[in-house]
């Protein structure tokens, strides 16, 4: 393909997208695939691919994976850890260990990643600095954001607010294993009833579940929109970029 052909397909592809830059947030849970605990590399695999998709059409990519199928910080400490500020931190590596797997698996499948942590550990990975991050953004690199914002009692949901804020993203799109926010649980009612778009007053009336409170309410001061989709239906966050109705967006 020609420098010119290329430049012209770029420019139509990013126009058909919805969203220029994005935060998307991952549980670590979703990594256990169908195993009990680790990661599954066939998910791992699924992940990059998605990733891959939306990249291709000039979506600059930021991520902020949890780390809850290696450790959690808070049910390390309710289990018999006295100090919560040390399971915290575990979390925290819990959570560049996740980092890590993706970004061997998006660099497998030929995408150019940064890994940045707000936890200083310059063997493998960049200390987390706004500037850098925009920048690597900026040339096409896909961002992974590790160790949360590097403080305890703070969850990876306020990680990707925080993160999301200050690279200035578009969006958070929180990929889950639910294809967006319902009257209640799917999984337990099957009469729920499924949102298409909702606003942040009516998910705190209702007593929804979204992201944890201090996520939620920093995200509805910045008026910083949150579109809960399912991320392990193949071609969903290129659909959902692309404009198609899918997953539940809260907005104000």
């Amino acid at each position: 393909m020609s420098s010119i052909l290329k430049f012209v397909y770029l420019s139509n592809s990013q126009k058909k997208m919805q969203y220029k830059r994005i935060l998307l947030k991952l549980s670590g849970e979703a990594l256990l695939g169908d195993q009990q605990y680790g990661i599954d590399p066939n998910r791992l695999k699924a992940y990059a691919q998605e990733i891959k998709k939306v990249v291709e059409h000039g979506v600059e990519v930021a991520i902020v994976i949890g780390g809850g199928n290696i450790f959690r910080g808070v049910s390390g400490a309710g289990g018999g850890m006295n100090d919560r500020v040390q399971a915290d931190y575990m979390g925290m590596l819990a959570t560049v260990i996740n980092g890590l797997a993706l970004q061997s698996a998006l660099e497998d499948t030929e995408v150019q990643t940064r890994l940045l942590t707000a936890i200083k550990m310059e063997q493998i990975a960049e200390p987390y600095i706004k500037r850098r991050a925009v920048r690597h953004l900026e040339k096409g690199r896909v961002v992974i954001f590790g160790s949360g914002t590097g403080n305890p009692y703070f969850t990876t949901d306020t990680a990707a607010v925080l993160r999301a804020i200050e690279i200035d993203a578009d969006v958070i799109l929180k990929g889950t294993r639910v294809d967006g926010v319902y009257t209640s649980d799917p999984e337990k009612n099957i009469n729920a009833v499924k949102f298409e778009n909702i606003t942040f007053k009516d998910v705190m009336s209702r007593g929804l579940k979204v992201m944890d409170m201090t996520a939620f309410t920093l995200s509805e001061e910045n008026k910083l929109p949150i579109i809960i989709f399912d991320m392990n239906k193949q071609g969903n966050l290129l659909k959902l970029l692309s404009g198609e109705n899918i997953g539940t967006k809260v907005d104000i």
